[in-house]
């Protein structure tokens, strides 16, 4: 008997809800662990190529940890297509700026680079904390 391949749609799908505390935790880590529920690769039923990953909320995104010298070396280079414009950041500086967004960066360059991926990053948000 042949082997029935099953491809889980949107009707079908349980999302889950998963809220991390990044308190203490190293960034990459983070980030990469993230992508997984972001996209769904932790599942049973994981196809690459359907939309079926959780939602992540993040809490305490400004006290995040990086290891060795990653603060003082890191840099973040970026360019307005002119010839001699590239501007660099270093990470310490973007950490000061906005976390959210260097976290949300961290990931978006950790998911493939297809058309989901936008829409994968829609699922994750960052909690205010008091």
């Amino acid at each position: 008997m042949a082997l029935r391949w099953y491809r889980s749609n949107l009707y079908n799908m349980k999302r889950e809800h998963h809220i991390i505390d990044a308190k203490g935790m190293v960034a990459g880590r983070m980030a990469s662990q993230i992508s997984i529920f972001l996209q769904g690769k932790h599942k049973i039923n994981y196809d690459p190529a359907t939309d079926c990953g959780d939602t992540v909320a993040i809490e305490n995104v400004a006290d995040m940890k990086f290891t060795g010298k990653k603060m003082d070396t890191k840099l973040y280079h970026r360019t307005s297509r002119y010839p001699g414009h590239v501007k660099t950041t270093k990470l310490s500086e973007m950490m000061n700026i906005s976390p959210s967004k260097l976290l949300q960066k961290m990931v978006f360059n950790m998911l493939p680079d297809n058309k989901l991926r936008k829409r994968l990053m829609t699922r994750l948000t960052f909690v205010k904390t008091k």
